[in-house]
C-alpha cells in the first residue's frame, strides 16, 4: 500500500459501531491510545473490518482514514 500522507499507525479495531449510513470505526495504534473515525457503512463492510483485525489509521490534514492489507 503506497500513500501520499505521511501519518500511517498500524493497529488493531478494538470496536465497531455500525449505522445505516455511517460507522465509527475505533483503532488501538498503542497500548492505550485510541484513534476513532467516521466511515461510510458501505466502506466498512468493503474493508471487512471486525474486532481484532490489524487495520491502519491514516491521517491526512484533519480526517483519519482506514486502510486494511
Amino acid at each position: 500500500m503506497k500513500l501520499s500522507a505521511r501519518n500511517v499507525l498500524k493497529g488493531k479495531v478494538i470496536s465497531i459501531k455500525a449505522g445505516p449510513v455511517s460507522t465509527i470505526v475505533e483503532i488501538e495504534v498503542a497500548k492505550g491510545v485510541v484513534l476513532s473515525s467516521v466511515i461510510t457503512s458501505p466502506s466498512a463492510k468493503n474493508l471487512k473490518l471486525k474486532k481484532g483485525k490489524e487495520a491502519y489509521a491514516i491521517i491526512k490534514s484533519s480526517n483519519i482514514i482506514v486502510g486494511v492489507d
